[in-house]
């Protein structure tokens, strides 16, 4: 019996006829609509849900910098040098350690003694160029260049150590005795040259006693200095004049061991001796004497340095053109020993003296330093004349005192920058006349009750008598001298001007007179 459905009751009453099966039955089985807040309605919500995206994307680079920022961070932490905490630059591998320094800090380790690896001072015997770190380096920096060291620190470490060059670090040095506390004081001990089968290959004509195996033909101290010996002026250890590592500088007369302390207990030709605590730029910075050779002028001493650094000259490359310049005078170093400049530097006696015509071809490091501080501020000089300063300094006006002024120590406003010329008081160098003072009326003639001839100023060629009256200190104004004064009263006022008092004068009235013809070669 078949049965007739109605249209009220197929559950498919509202589908179209055209529809397939599966359509259908798609459409049956929805149970409700999407969410309102799904379908987007307006353009506010779109928009919103447009910068939640955009501030995710923003969040997440900002984390993903953060982090590159932190691993790099990282990175430089663990690539540092071990001596200068600082990003290893050629950096050289120690074995066995395996541990990793730059190529300079590794190389001045060994220079001042290091016998082992400078972090975990094990025992080494070479350093290797580390090759296989340097593309990391490399990469390291293009992706922060801030992070690399400068320009000038590149310089100077390869100044000091050439990149791919391997370095051999040296044995540990036998340990020092121990002291030997029963040791007698009051006898000489033999020198290193006096004990048979020494290491040096040398002994001494004339040992010394061991006053520990033979006290009764010891060398007692008191007796002085044992003949054929003297005493380093370094170590001050006892040394053999005679010994082939035993050297003697020829300006303080001190000899030394050459056995104590390396390239220190010796003396060197002098263009191959380095001036004493003189190395480099920071040194002549410290120094105070550097300073009291320009007489305490600080804007001077900065101008000089300065130049110094940009062209890159180093204090020992000035102590070999001072002395090449010295050199080449006719006298030679005689000046210099005339002033005992190395007289009692030492604290060991010197040798006995040579004739003055024996030739002064060896100095210690303290004998070089004094040559390098007394022609330091004519090196200045002649260096100016060169024209390599900049312009605004070679411009600069000149003080009329020159080094005489007494200004350029204690008043830093006439030392420095004089607006608004914009130009340096010039203390190296006196100026020359100005219009004012060549035109002004030209002194009385003063009469001179010795009869010297002063138609030339004195110099230091003169004779040692100089006639007392023409003679005016080059800094102060001259005081006017009438015929009818006495020889007593010229005489005071020759002594005052020489001691370069200011004396006022109320009778007659003040005179000044045109400044000495000194040029300014700058």
């Amino acid at each position: 019996m078949s049965q007739r459905l109605s249209p009220h009751s197929s559950p498919h009453r509202h589908a179209d006829i055209n529809q397939s099966p599966s359509q259908v039955a798609s459409t049956s089985s929805l149970k409700r609509r999407a969410s309102p807040s799904f379908e987007c309605p307006d353009d506010n919500s779109r928009k919103k849900m447009k910068e939640g995206v955009a501030d995710n994307i923003h969040q997440t680079d900002r984390i993903s910098s953060e982090n590159s920022a932190t691993f790099i961070d990282d990175l430089l932490e663990e690539l540092q040098c071990g001596c200068c905490s600082g990003l290893v630059y050629n950096p050289v591998l120690v074995v066995p350690c395996q541990h990793f320094f730059c190529g300079s800090c590794c190389t001045l380790w060994i220079r001042n003694g290091g016998t082992s690896c400078p972090a975990c001072r094990g025992g080494a015997t070479i350093a290797m160029p580390f090759r296989a770190l340097q593309p990391i380096i490399e990469r390291l920096l293009r992706n922060a260049p801030e992070r690399a060291r400068t320009q000038r620190e590149k310089d100077q470490a390869d100044e000091i150590y050439k990149a791919g060059t391997p370095l051999r670090i040296p044995p540990p040095r036998e340990a020092s005795p121990p002291p030997d506390v029963n040791r007698s004081t009051e006898y000489v001990h033999p020198c290193p040259h006096c004990l048979p089968n020494n290491p040096y290959d040398w002994r001494c004509p004339q040992p010394i006693v061991d006053p520990s195996s033979d006290i009764d033909h010891a060398w007692h101290i008191d007796d002085g200095v044992p003949p054929g010996h003297g005493n380093c002026g370094n170590c001050e250890n006892l040394l053999a004049l005679r010994a082939p590592t035993t050297t003697k500088c020829d300006l303080c007369l001190v000899s030394f061991c050459g056995i104590g302390v390396q390239d220190r207990c010796m003396a060197l030709p002098l263009l191959s001796q380095h001036p004493h605590n003189m190395s480099t730029h920071s040194d002549l910075i410290q120094s105070a004497e550097v300073y009291e050779c320009f007489d305490g002028n600080t804007v001077e001493v900065e101008i000089m340095l300065e130049y110094l650094d940009t062209q890159g000259i180093s204090p020992r490359h000035i102590y070999r053109e001072i002395v090449q310049h010295i050199q080449k005078q006719p006298r030679g170093f005689a000046p210099l020993l005339e002033l005992e400049l190395f007289t009692d530097i030492h604290s060991v006696a010197p040798g006995p003296e040579p004739s003055a015509d024996s030739p002064r071809t060896k100095a210690c490091r303290l004998c070089a330093a004094e040559i390098f501080l007394w022609g330091l501020r004519e090196w200045w000089v002649r260096e100016r004349k060169k024209g390599c300063l900049d312009q605004s300094i070679m411009n600069r006006k000149d003080c009329p005192d020159a080094a005489r002024c007494v200004r350029q120590k204690n008043d830093l406003a006439h030392a420095k920058e004089c607006p608004p010329h914009l130009s340096l008081d010039n203390h190296i160098f006196s100026a020359p006349d100005s219009e004012d003072e060549q035109n002004q009326v030209p002194a009385p003639e003063v009469v001179d009750v010795t009869g010297a001839d002063n138609s030339h100023p004195a110099n230091v060629e003169d004779p040692p008598v100089q006639p007392m009256l023409g003679i005016s200190s080059p800094s102060l104004p001259s005081i006017p001298n009438e015929a009818s004064s006495s020889q007593s009263s010229l005489a005071l006022q020759f002594l005052l001007n020489e001691v370069g008092e200011d004396v006022e004068m109320m009778s007659p009235p003040p005179f000044h007179p045109p400044v000495s013809d000194a040029c300014n070669t700058d």
